[in-house]
């Protein structure tokens, strides 16, 4: 009569191979620290009694839990379209390199998060948006050798993984444009006065006027959030400010299209009067009337970017920092 032994977990296997249960998890993790024939009658006996070890439990036995966390502020309403293509881009990213997404919401002074995720085990990494990302999340997250990536954050000499956009070429690119083409009062309509990328995005600006040898006039500046109503009162503002002007950079596509509905409600035509160019090229940007002159940065690219590059670092800590070209699309709005 032939016993049957009943093989559920990896102490059962263990103790019928005569090993510990470290060396049957990494046999069935086939890491090479366990010898063949150690491996072999591993497997042998998992094999012959059918057991598959779970993914819990296999990422627990690795020390991993196979999910990248995104980390932003609350959304007060639906995120802009350009980061939404970022996360499709970060999701598909992730899966083609075996991760699942995670999206954590935190206010801005808190840290509170790192430890809670990091710690549990319930993320092996954090992608972070310079737009949400503070001092103290830095320095938090570096004294405890958290492994991260950010969006938007220039080069600051730092050890950091980074994926940004060009976004002093793109300001600089965009006012260019509007030179060449004649027009002389040129407004800048920029996003969150603090953001990285919108000071890199002002320096591009400020540099093509200068070169251009035009005064820089602070009435044509003004800044707003990456939402259509903020841009509609910061279009408003610079009319009042500056009713003259006859050109327009704004900061993202939602923002221009908002401006471009503004210009008209004040009896301003789109480009004969004003031309505008915004940012990002969103798939909207092609569709809209008069269909939208903007600097192109792909979202997409962006967020596979980011997944490539933590992905990388987790593997091999190799420290990488990216940026994706900023290119001029010339459609009727310019």
């Amino acid at each position: 009569m032939t016993s049957y032994t009943k093989v559920q977990t990896i102490a059962d296997i263990a103790r019928l191979a005569g090993v510990s249960k470290a060396t049957v998890s990494r046999a069935l993790n086939d890491s090479p620290l366990v010898s063949a024939s150690t491996r072999e009658r591993v497997l042998a006996i998992a094999g012959e009694h059918g057991f598959e070890m779970n993914d819990p439990a296999r990422r627990l036995s690795l020390g991993q839990s196979n999910v990248i966390a995104l980390v932003t502020y609350p959304y007060e309403t639906v995120p802009d379209a350009f980061m939404l293509e970022i996360i499709s881009g970060l999701s598909s990213g992730l899966r083609t390199g075996g991760y699942d997404l995670l999206l954590i919401q935190t206010a801005p002074g808190d840290t509170s998060w790192i430890g809670r995720y990091l710690g549990s085990g319930r993320a092996d990494g954090f992608v972070l948006l310079a737009s949400a990302c503070t001092q103290e999340h830095l320095r938090t997250l570096e004294a405890r050798s958290a492994p991260f990536v950010i969006w938007g954050l220039p080069d600051d000499g730092r050890s950091r993984c980074t994926v940004t956009g060009d976004s002093f070429t793109g300001g600089r690119l965009a006012t260019e444009h509007l030179l060449g083409i004649g027009r002389s009062r040129i407004a800048f309509l920029g996003g969150p006065a603090g953001e990285p990328e919108v000071r890199e995005r002002y320096r591009g600006y400020e540099a093509a006027v200068a070169a251009a040898d035009v005064a820089l006039d602070p009435a044509l500046v003004a800044y707003g959030k990456y939402t259509e109503s903020s841009a509609t009162t910061a279009m408003r503002e610079l009319l009042s400010q500056a009713g003259d002007l006859d050109g327009v950079f704004v900061n993202s596509d939602l923002m221009a299209i908002a401006a471009i509905e503004e210009l008209r409600a004040h009896g301003r035509r789109v480009p004969e009067d004003v031309a505008v160019v915004g940012y990002d090229d969103i798939a909207l940007a092609a569709h809209s009337d008069p269909p939208l002159t903007t600097v192109r940065q792909s979202g997409p690219l962006a967020g596979r970017l980011l997944a490539e590059t933590l992905i990388q670092h987790l593997k091999t800590g190799v420290v990488t920092q990216m940026s994706i070209p900023a290119e001029l699309v010339v459609r009727g709005s310019a």
